[in-house]
Order: C-alpha cells, then structure tokens, then sequence
C-alpha cells in the first residue's frame, strides 16, 4: 500500500480496500458505487477504449460487510447485486430515459437508512464521463444529503473510480476518505478532486474578503456618525 495523497481535507489510497479500511476509523457514511461483477467493463458501449478489467467479478460478502459496517450510514449503488439485508429506504436514480434505452433506465441503491424509499431524477447524457461507471456530482451531493453527513463530516468511498462522490464531498464542505486501485483512475479522482478543492477555496476567499470588505464600510460609516 502506498502512501495516501492529501488534497485540502480529502485523503486518497491507492490500494485495495481489503488492506486499507482495516486501518480506518469508522466514517459519518459510506457512500460508494462496487463493480457489480456484470462486464461492464468489457461493454463496448462503456468502455471507453479501455481494456481493464475491473467490472469482471464483484466484491464478495465479506468485503461488502466491511465496507458497509466502515460507517455509520451506508449507501451501496448497485446495492441489488449484493446479498444485503432487506432494506425500507432504497435510493433510486431515475436516468429519464425512453423506454427503448439501450441501457438502464434506472439504477438503485441500498441504504441501512431507516424510512421511505427515494428518488432522484438527472438524465444520464447531462454530464461527462471519465469513467464507464461515473455517476453524476450532482446525485452523489443528494446521497450525501440524505446520508445526514454533518459539516465538517466525513464520506469514504472505498471504490472511489473516477473520484465523484469526493468532489461532491468537497464541494459540501465535508471531509472525504477515498480508495481506489486501478491507477489510472485514482490518477483522474486527484485531479477531479484538486480542481474541485482549488474552487472550493477561491469561493471560500471571496467570501472572506467580501465580509472583511463589508466590515471596512462598516467601520467607515460608523466613523462618520
């Protein structure tokens, strides 16, 4: 296992999370997406002039437990390939898509959540993709919304891919702790990440100079009364 890579308050593995989460303190949620075991991977339609391998068998029940109990809620897209226990709260991602999709119309995902099921609605042509997988920024910040992550709390993805749920963590204000072990892919989750943790702090910057702008005006008129 190398050594992680820090980015502002995201911290990143190269590794399999069999080694790694082992080392990790329990997280406010666990908000990941597993290769699901189904060839996605060897698609032509997903696979992006790649020819890894890493949708060719799915994470067995032992692995899934130990990224499931890493935090104190979980959110495991593609939760109906596994064998979970029964959930009343599963998160579903309407693609808003013909019916004649050549694809998913839909994907779910299970929850330890209590409460009813949810829905959320994004077409799957409305963002770009750096991964065959990739979910939209947009969806992994609603997870993590109804995840009930506090500020300044904490997301792991232990199969980070392309790095979205980290953006989407970083975005919030929220800590995020990713692994993933293809390279290539943690190298496109650093960058994603860095970017978003670079306008993270340009916003927080203008924030703080508008206020400290707005207490000089202040001041100002307060020294003409």
């Amino acid at each position: 296992m190398s050594q992680p890579v820090t980015i502002g308050n995201a911290t990143l593995y190269l590794g399999d999370c069999r080694d790694i989460l082992p080392t990790l303190p329990k997280v406010d949620a666990v908000i990941t997406d597993p290769p699901y075991g189904i060839g996605i991977s060897a698609n032509p339609v997903r696979q992006m002039h790649e020819k890894l391998d890493w949708d060719a068998s799915a994470p067995d029940e032992s692995m899934i437990g130990a990224v499931v109990a890493a935090g104190a809620v979980a959110i495991v897209w593609g939760g109906n390939y596994f064998d979970l226990p029964p959930s009343q709260c599963f998160l579903v991602w309407d693609k808003v898509q013909p019916q004649d999709f050549s694809l998913a119309m839909y994907e779910q995902a299970w929850t330890n959540k209590k409460g009813p099921a949810k829905l959320y609605r994004q077409s799957v042509l409305s963002y770009r993709k750096e991964h065959p997988t990739q979910k939209p920024v947009d969806l992994m910040k609603w997870c993590i919304d109804q995840a009930g992550v506090p500020t300044q709390g904490t997301v792991l993805d232990a199969f980070m891919g392309s790095g979205t749920t980290g953006v989407a963590a970083v975005q919030m204000g929220r800590k995020f702790i990713g692994i993933e072990r293809e390279p290539k892919y943690f190298e496109i989750a650093c960058r994603r990440i860095e970017d978003a943790q670079r306008m993270a702090d340009m916003f927080a910057h203008e924030v703080r100079d508008a206020y400290e702008m707005t207490q000089q005006q202040a001041d100002l008129l307060e020294g003409f009364k």
